[in-house]
């Protein structure tokens, strides 16, 4: 169940998941399909924003039992499937070792707070935006930078070869990397945001930005965000390359994502954010050609 539900609702996250090794590709990717499908709870049209809340609290403590009612009226086929077969991730969890489960937990139960303060934020009506660089920091790790953190901690648990004399400093690394991809989905779903009355950059006047005409005003604020997501993700490619050589899949699994964003990153830098028509998205051949140059840096780098 769980690699075809991954293979439908990760994306290109897929691809890092599955070349983990088997010591943590389970949690990992367990992990993931929850994170995942609390997004679609968080996120979906079926019921009102009261009942997602309510849901996610839940959720927040472990209780996945009603998410189930939400799955007739996901659009997505994937999310539906996602949705209905939850109790069996939620058993799969319950099979875990006690520190995996602690893990998993403790990262659900972040991500989860970050999808309740975004749905409390943005309560709907006029368009609002976070409040400051803090609030937007802070957004961002519990919505991504926490899984860098989780991840290296479920990696020391179970790969022998891990670099446990640089913990903290892998944590900090792995916690930047996180938050430097999710600036990057940040500041390509901005126009999309916007549309639907959410601005995750602190900026006054948010509406006046569905006038694409407008970026130049917002320019100076929106490349200052982008100089900080390549900073993260240059933190990223440090964290990478910490890990040694002997353990090449998930040196691979972190060089995928980090390269794609720059990718990204650097076609974000040729467009005009606010314009819907163009959302930037990487196309598959360029991901097949990263994916072809990282593997000199995953085993022999």
């Amino acid at each position: 169940m769980a690699a075809d539900l991954l293979s439908r609702v990760s994306r290109s996250f897929y691809l890092s998941l599955r070349v983990l090794p088997a010591q943590v590709r389970p949690q990992i990717s367990l992990a993931y399909l929850l994170a995942r499908a609390s997004d679609t709870v968080a996120d979906t049209g079926a019921v009102a924003r009261e009942r997602r809340l309510e849901l996610l609290r839940r959720m927040r403590e472990g209780d996945f039992s009603s998410l189930a009612e939400l799955a007739p009226g996901q659009a997505l086929p994937a999310e539906r499937l996602l949705l209905e077969k939850l109790d069996e991730a939620a058993a799969g969890l319950s099979k875990l070792e006690a520190a995996d489960q602690d893990l998993v937990r403790g990262l659900l139960r972040t991500i989860v707070s970050g999808q309740i303060f975004d749905l409390e934020k943005f309560s709907g009506g006029r368009i609002a935006a976070l409040a400051g660089d803090n609030e937007l920091d802070r957004y961002a790790y519990l919505v991504a930078g926490c899984v860098g953190e989780f991840w290296t901690k479920m990696c020391a648990l179970h790969l022998p070869r891990w670099p446990r004399g640089d913990q903290e400093e892998m944590v900090r690394l792995g916690v930047r990397f996180g938050k430097g991809l999710q600036l990057i989905n940040i500041l390509r779903d901005l126009a999309s945001d916007l549309r639907i009355g959410r601005c995750y950059l602190p900026v006054s006047e948010p509406e006046r930005f569905l006038d694409a005409s407008q970026y130049p005003v917002l320019r100076p604020v929106y490349e200052r965000w982008l100089g900080e997501a390549t900073e993260h993700l240059e933190a990223g490619w440090r964290y990478a390359l910490m890990i040694p050589r002997s353990l090449w899949r998930v040196r691979l699994a972190c060089i995928w994502p980090n390269w794609i964003g720059l990718e990204t990153l650097a076609a974000l830098r040729r467009s005009n954010p606010l314009d819907p028509a163009q959302r930037v998205k990487i196309s598959r051949s360029k991901v097949y050609l990263i994916l072809a140059r990282s593997l000199f840096y995953g085993v022999r780098g």
